[in-house]
């Protein structure tokens, strides 16, 4: 059934967050969807915001203050909710000695967040452990690195994974909780998160806890580096699928990176074993701990929160992650999510236009047999990349339409000044569900075809609307329930609502 757009049903004064500001609506998880008090299925779309650049200079204020951060856009774009990152030297520049100015410039930063209706999950990032081994993430004396010496990346930033023994040396001894003062670095890690989750624990905003950014093996990386790179010159060579002739010709063409385009999904297949044993027993055995412990740490300041579980580094790659469901005092926690990364090999380089949806789509249903085993929501906490000119925007697009097609929520990599400006908008903002009367079954933006198209189903009477949002306007809408149209900013917000049932909206621009 289509109403004419100006029809209106009495949600004039009508918010997502109807309890206003200061009392946002609490978000929780249901099997593999988040949802909020009102029993709807929420879905979230933002940006990654992180600092990671104060470990070393002294400053208090958070990189992107509330008088710089461009909110209203922000939200008019349809984004609700940000990755905030930080790191474990700005927190706890000494053993003990928290960082409470940095953490009140966060606070101002929540505050205007919950003002416009945005939620956060916090991130503590580490990129190469730390900044002595020219990455960023935990503090100087927490950095134990040995007999070994940190070198300087050359030619990409993560060049120390794969053969830096002090970034290796650092990480084992973190994984192997090593004392500094007789305490563990484990131990010291976790109190600085319950110690953040205390200052954060009632804060309306709040979404939950991103415990460690990319989780690196230590040594064991290196074992799996040398492995990877057999594997793949054993595949190049023996693999019938690989067209040698083509493979060189294209190394040796004008467009380079086209030699890498048969390294597609069915290659990657090939690549990438079920099981790397170096890679499942950290997964088991060291990182699984860890996310207990700290979670662990949390739980003891607050129940608020849900607690995000990262796969390991190498696992952005495609090598299977075998993480379990984090626990607490030995009971499974209720309140957790799945956040996946993953990248094409061309992230980080000007080649990015060449990126490979094949490849990428391989990375991303690896994580989806993740979220199967582990039956918990996913919110994709890194993706994307950046190139000049917009031939990589359909790869956008396409890993934008993946995650509809999996119900997945997701945080873009990430926020810059001026991104607001920038062409990519008219890709990362689109029509999307935000809030659903029920549980999704489907939805889909077609850009060719210009429609939306939401498929729900409903299991009771709700006194709150379905919420899609749109950057365009609507031509018509096709529902068997009300609906009223109303502007944000530049865009727009559509409220339903229905009865009990399995519902379709068709949204026509």
């Amino acid at each position: 059934m289509a109403y004419d757009i100006r029809s209106f049903i009495g949600y004039n004064n009508y918010k997502i967050n109807k309890k206003g500001s200061d009392n946002m609506e609490k978000i929780s998880t249901k099997g593999r969807s988040f949802v909020d008090e009102y029993g709807r299925e929420r879905i979230f779309s933002g940006l990654n915001v992180c600092d990671k650049y104060h470990f070393g200079t002294g400053k208090t204020d958070y990189a992107y203050s509330p008088e710089d951060f461009p909110f209203d856009r922000f939200v008019e774009l349809g984004f609700n909710i940000i990755r905030l990152g930080f790191t474990w030297s700005v927190i706890e520049p000494q053993p003990r000695v928290y960082n409470n100015k940095f953490l009140s410039s966060v606070e101002r930063f929540l505050n205007k967040c919950s003002e416009k209706g945005i939620y956060v999950f916090l991130d503590m990032h580490q990129d190469l452990y730390s900044f002595y081994c020219y990455g960023d993430g935990a503090p100087r004396w927490a950095t134990l690195t040995d007999k070994y010496v940190p070198f300087k990346p050359k030619f990409v930033w993560a060049e120390p994974y794969f053969y830096g023994r002090a970034c290796h040396r650092a990480f084992d001894n973190f994984w192997d909780n090593k004392t500094v003062n007789g305490i563990g670095l484990q131990d010291y890690f976790a109190d600085a998160w319950k110690h953040i989750a205390e200052r954060f624990k009632d804060h309306s905003a709040l979404f939950g806890f991103d415990i460690l950014n990319e989780p690196f093996p230590g040594s064991a990386g290196m074992k799996m580096s040398k492995k990877v790179v057999g594997q793949v010159a054993y595949v190049t060579l023996k693999d019938k699928r690989i067209k040698k002739t083509k493979l060189i010709r294209d190394a040796l063409g004008k467009e380079k990176p086209r030699a890498l385009d048969q390294y597609n999904e069915e290659i990657m297949k090939a690549l990438i074993p079920e099981k790397v044993e170096e890679i499942y027993r950290f997964d088991t055995q060291r990182y699984m701990p860890f996310l207990n412990k700290t979670a662990s740490a949390i739980r003891e300041a607050t129940d608020n929160g849900i607690i995000f579980i990262e796969n390991c580094y190498f696992s952005n790659i495609g090598i299977p992650c075998s993480n379990s469901p984090i626990t607490v005092k030995g009971k499974i926690e209720p309140q957790q999510c799945f956040a996946p990364h993953a990248y094409d090999i061309m992230v980080d380089t000007p080649a990015y236009k060449y990126a490979n949806n094949s490849r990428v789509g391989f990375l991303f249903n690896q994580h989806r047999k993740t979220q199967e085993r582990l039956d918990i929501p996913v919110l994709v906490g890194e993706w994307g990349g950046n190139a000049e000119g917009t031939e990589w925007f359909p790869h956008v697009e396409y890993l934008l339409n993946l995650f509809d097609g999996y119900k997945w929520s997701n945080t873009y990599w990430c926020y810059v000044d001026g991104l607001f400006d920038k062409q990519l908008m008219s890709v990362l903002s689109r029509p999307y569900p935000k809030a659903v009367t029920g549980f999704i079954d489907y939805h889909k933006y077609d850009k060719e075809a210009k429609t939306f198209t939401l498929r729900f189903t409903q299991d009771k009477q709700f006194d709150v609307p379905c919420v899609i949002y749109s950057p365009f306007e609507c031509k018509s809408v096709e529902t068997d329930g009300k609906y009223e149209i109303k502007p944000l900013g530049c865009a727009y917000e559509v409220y339903i609502t229905t009865g009990k049932g399995k519902h379709t909206v068709k949204l026509s621009f």
